[in-house]
């Protein structure tokens, strides 16, 4: 098997990272995040107008490159590598595949919009008190005349504070945890009804508190077969994870590399730290585990579209959880206190590589659906 990227793929991970270093340099990055809005606007529109990237994971009847979900690993590496805090799992990855998934008037009328940057997707799949289980929704939808009547809570919307389009499950039949009766809706921002709490996360990203109270729906909210989207929703949860690992790799080789210069530049009695021998082996530890994740990341990837894609998603997202958490808490024992200051970019890093342990299923969540995957095997 070819494990080398295409030429096109080659070009767009080169094109994004010439662009992304210039565009979040850690002191714009900085500059950035302390503005009202929390982000550039115009970034996410250079990168559709400019860099032509967003329909670069698309198929080509929509109107993108034609490329699949490698195509969106190479890109999130080097989001991750900047440690960016634009919508593109949330949008692509999640939103834009629905709506390919689903097809069909509201695919047509609204993917050239996506790829064109003119319309941000928020995905609220998740509720309080179902923490991972997909399954477990107590948003409800009710049919009213034509259309649907939307009320409940969804937690923690990254990208929410400034999407224009929210991709939320909510129950249209069945029990509480029943994995039929489950549908999908995209519901634009500005509907009736939405009450919305915007906040920071500790990494940078926005993100809110949905309420739905009472929300009226058009009948076309309804994306794909009414009770129906569970399956499709956990294939989209997997793609998620998948693109996290990914931009869980490229921030830890970004943090790798800048806890290596500081090893050679921080004296200690009169020497570099990166002489002594239990930094070098340090050093060396943490370049195993972004290797190891880059690995891990490409199997899961290259395993999307398998039967037993779970087993695959769930042993990537355990492993890089975990390399994540080790690496990050290598760099700040190495940095020391400015380790987890707002002043150095290392801090920056850690706070987000600790996001992404916890986001699209943490370690015990992932090993725990592998070892009742492999159960069902074995029986």
């Amino acid at each position: 098997m070819d494990f080398n990227f295409t030429e096109t793929q080659t070009m767009l991970r080169d094109t994004l990272r010439r662009y992304l270093a210039d565009a979040y340099d850690f002191d714009k990055r900085q500059a950035m995040l302390r503005a009202p809005a929390g982000r550039d606007p115009g970034i996410w529109k250079a990168l559709a107008a400019e860099l032509g990237i967003l329909g670069a994971a698309l198929p080509e009847a929509h109107g993108g490159f034609g490329g699949g979900p490698v195509d969106s690993m190479v890109l999130m590496e080097e989001f991750g590598r900047a440690i960016a805090v634009e919508p593109y799992l949330p949008t692509i990855v999640i939103g834009a595949q629905a709506l390919v998934a689903a097809g069909g008037a509201q695919a047509q009328a609204l993917l050239p919009g996506i790829i064109a940057g003119e319309l941000i997707l928020a995905a609220g799949f998740h509720e309080p008190q179902g923490r991972y289980n997909l399954a477990d929704v107590r948003t409800t939808a009710k049919a009213d005349g034509a259309g649907w009547t939307l009320s409940g809570h969804k937690p923690v919307v990254i990208a929410a504070p400034y999407a224009t389009h929210y991709l939320v499950t909510a129950r249209t039949g069945g029990s509480q945890r029943e994995g039929r009766g489950i549908s999908l809706f995209l519901v634009p921002a500005d509907t009736t009804g939405i009450v919305r709490r915007d906040y920071p996360c500790v990494d940078g990203h926005l993100a809110s508190e949905l309420y739905f109270e009472q929300a009226k729906l058009p009948a076309e909210a309804l994306l794909g077969a009414e009770g129906e989207a569970l399956p499709l929703v956990e294939r989209l949860a997997d793609h998620a994870a998948m693109a996290l690992c990914a931009e869980a790799a490229g921030a830890m080789r970004r943090l790798h590399e800048l806890t290596l210069d500081y090893a050679k530049q921080r004296k200690q009695f009169g020497r570099a730290i990166g002489e002594f021998q239990v930094i070098q082996h340090r050093l060396v530890d943490m370049f195993m585990e972004v290797e190891q994740a880059v690995s891990m990341t490409l199997m899961g990837t290259l395993r999307l579209e398998d039967p037993d894609r779970a087993k695959w998603v769930s042993q990537a997202k355990a492993k890089v959880n975990r390399a994540a958490r080790a690496l990050g808490q290598a760099a700040v024992q190495t940095h020391g206190g400015i380790g987890i200051t707002q002043e150095l970019a290392a801090g920056h890093y850690f706070k987000r590589l600790s996001i992404i342990e916890t986001q699209w299923g943490d370690t015990d969540y992932h090993l725990g659906r592998l070892e009742a995957g492999l159960l069902a095997e074995a029986a």
